[in-house]
This record gives structure tokens, sequence and C-alpha cells, in this order.
């Protein structure tokens, strides 16, 4: 299932995140917590080589929590503050402005020690689309300062939100790459809504959710959708099982799959199958 999005804005943005890199301190990254390496775009590296980095895992409240904790150790092996944080319910967003001032100490003492006491701490927020970007950013400003929508590409510009007298946050759109290389990542990507449905094969895209599930989360999906997957199950014949169990059965007898492959997805996407991750740490290579 080859999975391709790189809209012309994509380009754009990247000029616009190094060109405002040298008006800012630190950087903070939002991963989602379920998938914290498909969720990384890995260029961003190269593009915010020398500043300090937060990696903010959101969706933790979806997440599997005892994963959530491998992967903050992970991050911070790799000389990256961590915070963990549900940007929708606001768990967590409250320690945000602490975690930054503790990743610049060290900056903030030497601008003491030039009389630039105060001085405005400035940071840029960086994240794939649909990761929660604007809705962690308004959760941190305690209003509503950025468009958010349960889609990706939304936020199309940047925006200066003041957060108090010493904290000020650079909104930037989501950015993707122009290629998935490893298409476990594109789906994954789209499993939680990163791509937009509108460019996917919905049906194909739910065949392999339910085979992963059926793998990995087996008594997840039993418990949901009342049914038990056996071994020689596709995908397709998953999301049959399912569509029938929940009477969507047109004319004819047969299954509206289409049907199904939309439920199965905003039940996936609004954590009513559970809370697991489709990433561990000890597969990582590298991120």
């Amino acid at each position: 299932m080859k999975i391709q999005w790189y809209p012309g804005h994509m380009t754009k943005t990247r000029r616009m995140i190094v060109d405002q890199l040298k008006n800012v301190d630190a950087v903070c990254e939002l991963l989602d917590a379920r998938i914290p390496v498909s969720s990384r775009n890995p260029d961003v590296d190269e593009l915010t080589a020398g500043k300090p980095r937060l990696v903010v895992l959101n969706r933790a409240d979806q997440a599997d929590p005892v994963v959530t904790k491998q992967w903050a150790a992970y991050f911070r092996d790799k000389g990256y503050a961590v915070l963990e944080c549900s940007a929708k319910d606001g768990g967590g967003v409250d320690r945000f402005p602490a975690a930054v001032r503790t990743l610049l100490a060290d900056k903030l003492r030497a601008y003491a020690e030039k009389g630039q006491v105060g001085r405005t701490v400035r940071v840029m927020i960086l994240g794939i689309p649909n990761v929660g970007k604007s809705t962690f950013i308004n959760r941190v400003a305690k209003r509503k300062t950025a468009k958010t929508e349960d889609r990706p590409g939304v936020t199309r510009a940047k925006q200066w939100v003041p957060i108090d007298r010493g904290l000020e946050l650079l909104d930037t759109p989501g950015i993707l790459w122009p290629k998935f290389e490893d298409q476990s990542v594109g789906l994954n990507l789209a499993f939680t809504g990163a791509v937009r449905d509108e460019v996917m094969d919905i049906e194909a895209l739910a065949c392999n959710l339910m085979r992963y599930l059926a793998e990995h989360y087996c008594a997840a999906l039993e418990e949901r959708y009342k049914f038990h997957p056996e071994p020689e199950d596709s995908g397709y014949d998953l999301l049959r099982k399912a569509g029938q169990k929940r009477g969507f059965v047109m004319r004819g007898g047969e299954i509206d799959t289409e049907r199904m492959a939309k439920i199965l997805l905003d039940e996936f996407r609004g954590g009513k199958l559970g809370r697991f991750t489709l990433e561990m740490p000890e597969e990582t290579k590298h991120v």
C-alpha cells in the first residue's frame, strides 16, 4: 500500500523553519506517543541542529503507559528533555513552562549575569500534521490562540503566541517528508490520521489495521467487536466479521465494509479500542 502525500506548502514550511531558527531559544517537537518513530520527521534533526530540544509525547492517554515511560527514557538518553502529556484533556500540559526553563537554565543564567533578567524565552513548536500542536498551544496558553480541527494540515502559517511575560511560542504548520522509505511508517501515520483520509483507500487501510490488531491486541479486538479472530483470517475477513456484528448488512446480505472501515478508524483514533503503542524502543535502530 503506497502512501505519498507532500503538498506544496510543505516546502514553504521547511524554508520558514530554517529562517525562524535564529529567533528562537529552543525547539519543542511534538510526537504521537502511540507512534513516536513514525510521527517524527527525520529531517527535524538536520533542520534544527544545535538548538536545545524538548520532546513532547502527546496523546499519552491513548498510548500504553508502560511503553510511554520506556520511550521517555529513550529520548532522555539521547540528550533531550521529555514531557508526557495529553493536550486534548490538558493532562501534563501545565508542566511545559517549567520544563522549558529547566531545559534553558544555563542560557537563562547567562542572561541574568548580563543583566537581562526576565528576558523572553522563545520556543518553536514543531510536529507532523495532526499530532496536536494547535491543541497543545491552546492548552499551554490557557486560551484559544490557534485553529484546531481533527484533521491534518489546518495550520498553514506561522504564529507567535505569548504564554506569559517570559515565554512565547512559535506555532508552525505541520511538516511531513517527501517520501516514506518504510511503508510501515506510512501506515502508522494513516492509522492515526496524520495523512488525509481523502487520499487513502479507507478499506485497505482498515484491513491492515484489523490484521495488526488481531496479531498484537487480539483481546481488545474481541472485547470491542465481539468476535474471535482466527489465525487464517485476512484483514478483509476481520473487517467483514466486525461489520456483521455491528449489523452493517446491506440488501442481499452483503456486509457494508466501507462503513465498518470508517467506524474502525474513528474508534481507533478516538481511543475507544483501548490504550496501546504501535512501536517499541527496542525495535528502533535510530530515531
